[in-house]
């Protein structure tokens, strides 16, 4: 994706996360790409946390890293920061470690905390009746 592209849909210190379905159900194209991100590092964090809950989602009892591994290219969900050029979060540089060593603090893998999208369906219940 082009800087200037990712400065026309993210200006100003906004930036989004692309979610790719890695099974190829969608093709080449996004599954999703969730937006708001007011920090690189709120962009990051939920890339990253998003990323650690899919490795987990296809770990299974007894799996080794490799089949982990396997299993996530397979199966698995990877996550893209936009607009944050060379400050943006990859997975490769952390992916063998997550398959590695099974997560042991749930938090690590809590991308919904860190949802913009959770913040604007807390402001739509302020607005019911």
């Amino acid at each position: 994706m082009s800087e200037e592209f990712e400065a026309e849909v993210f200006p100003r210190g906004e930036y989004g996360v692309q979610i790719m379905d890695l099974s190829g159900a969608n093709g080449s194209e996004p599954v999703e790409t969730v937006t708001g991100f007011i920090t690189i590092e709120h962009a990051n964090a939920f890339a990253r946390r998003y990323v650690r809950d899919s490795v987990e989602r296809c770990r299974a009892p007894g799996m080794d890293a490799k089949a982990v591994l396997d299993a996530w290219f397979a199966f698995g969900e990877d996550a893209e920061v936009l607009g944050a050029g060379n400050d943006a979060w990859v997975s490769r540089a952390e992916l063998k470690d997550f398959a590695d060593t099974p997560v042991r603090d749930a938090e690590e893998r809590n991308w919904r905390v860190l949802d913009p999208r959770r913040d604007e369906d807390d402001d739509d219940d302020e607005d019911a009746p």
